[in-house]
């Protein structure tokens, strides 16, 4: 029996819009694309040039900092087009797909035999290991280090979250693969923290830690279970991964196959019909959204609205993503904005009297941030939101002077963007934290490594 873990700070944002539990189908869209964007600390080497016939797993591009770390087509047929932006970065490569999906085939070895590199070798060639990723700095494990442990969030607590007992339910034995998979890959523990008082179907997996969390968000986020469990020290490396991503792994070593099919949630308050589709990794959200929209003025975000990126209509679903989040936009000037009592307004702190309202009460928020940047002073109100052991304030600011020192001693090596994502909802100087915390990621790479 693993630990159970209540925590007290943090906060349920109430949004109205949450999916149905039903699943629905879905046809093969006609484009699909993977961004190179989503990769953090990746830079893309173009193998499949546009004209470019491919197989489901074939190669994409590699990281020109580590080339045995590939990322592979989700589906079958011809490269479209490589799309750049500014200074020819690379920010889409598209598929024109076929109509059924033809599968590269992997000779994948027997866990009870194979060794730990052989079955580093047929994640990498398959594009699999893009899926796992580490702590320090939230990027592409790197394969030639071997973590202290790896972690599995079993739920997602964030605004809208899909729900993984329902979604995994249909795939429990290949979600038992793929951790029998993670588990040759570290001399640790591997750990999966599940939803306190919630029964779950992850609850009979073999061979794995089982913890229990109970508290708001950000309870589910990987980043605050390893800080409870077993937080990272300098020099210490653990790993985590996605409980969707990990089915997708079973999938490649009970198949020999990388299918890259997954159930996400197309959620929000302008939805009509909040539910779930299975889809492949990489689609085009056009023609799920042609009918489902209810209005035109809206935002459409890849992830949940914390930590999700806007994309547009003809956008495609990130990497790492579960759900598709659409809430109304917000651009609009409200006279004398915070000024003005507003009893119908939903606030986490007492303003707008958000106290007199039921906890229970969903509300519709837009993306208007009422307000511009103000002065940012220590208030104290960051450590309300963030169940973990920091100063995130401290920390912040440590990351502005580019003081590497204090910023190692404040904790930026247990740190992602998701756990300072509340941080940035809640913050009355409005500051980009996730885009500052970024830029210390990035600094600590390249003067520390």
């Amino acid at each position: 029996m693993g630990k159970q873990i209540r925590t007290k700070k943090g906060l349920n944002i109430p949004l109205i819009g949450t999916a149905e539990k039903n699943i629905q189908e879905t046809e093969l869209t006609k484009f699909y694309a993977v961004k190179p964007p989503d990769f953090f600390h990746f830079i893309p080497k173009i193998v499949a040039k546009p004209e470019t016939k491919v197989k489901a797993g074939d190669v994409l591009f590699y990281n020109k900092f580590s080339p045995d770390i590939t990322v592979t087509a989700p589906v079958s047929g011809t490269v479209k087009e490589v799309l750049r932006g500014e200074k020819r970065k690379i920010l889409e490569v598209i598929i024109e797909a076929d109509s059924t999906i033809d599968y590269k085939e992997f000779q994948v070895p027997d866990l009870t035999l194979g060794s730990r590199n052989d079955i580093k070798k047929v994640l990498m060639e398959s594009g699999c290991w893009s899926y796992i990723r580490q702590r320090p700095y939230d990027i592409i494990a790197k394969p030639d280090t071997t973590p202290k442990a790896i972690f599995i969030s079993g739920f997602d607590s964030a605004p809208l979250a899909p729900n993984y007992n329902f979604l995994l339910k249909d795939n429990f034995d290949f979600f038992q693969r793929g951790t029998d998979v993670l588990g040759k890959l570290t001399d640790g523990n591997v750990f999966l923290g599940l939803k306190a008082n919630e029964q779950s179907p992850l609850e009979a997996t073999t061979g794995v830690e089982i913890n229990y969390f109970d508290g708001p968000h950000p309870a589910g986020n990987v980043g605050v279970q390893i800080h409870h469990i077993s937080p990272v020290n300098k020099g210490e490396i653990v790993w985590h991964i996605n409980p969707q991503d990990v089915v997708i792994i079973g999938k490649l070593f009970a198949k020999g196959v990388y299918d890259a099919t997954k159930i996400i949630a197309l959620v929000g308050s302008e939805i009509k019909s909040p539910k779930y589709f299975e889809v492949i990794s990489g689609f085009a959200v056009e023609e799920l959204l042609s009918d489902q929209i209810k209005n035109q003025n809206v935002r459409i975000i890849s992830g949940n609205v914390l930590t999700g990126t806007k994309i547009n209509r003809k956008g495609f679903l990130s990497f790492y993503d579960n759900l598709i989040s659409v809430i109304p936009e917000g651009n609009y000037y409200e006279l004398f904005g915070w000024a003005l009592p507003g009893i119908k307004k939903y606030s986490p702190s007492a303003t707008f009297f958000s106290w007199l309202h039921s906890k229970n009460r969903k509300v519709v928020l837009d993306t208007n941030i009422h307000g511009g940047k103000r002065a940012f002073v220590v208030t104290g109100q960051y450590e309300k939101y963030l169940p973990m052991d920091i100063y995130p304030q401290h920390l912040l600011k440590a990351i502005i002077v580019d003081d590497i020192d204090l910023m190692e001693n404040l904790g930026i090596y247990e740190v992602g963007l998701e756990d300072f994502a509340l941080l940035e909802y809640t913050c009355v100087s409005k500051i980009d934290i996730q885009e500052t915390l970024q830029k210390g990621i990035e600094l600590m790479i390249k003067e520390v490594g």
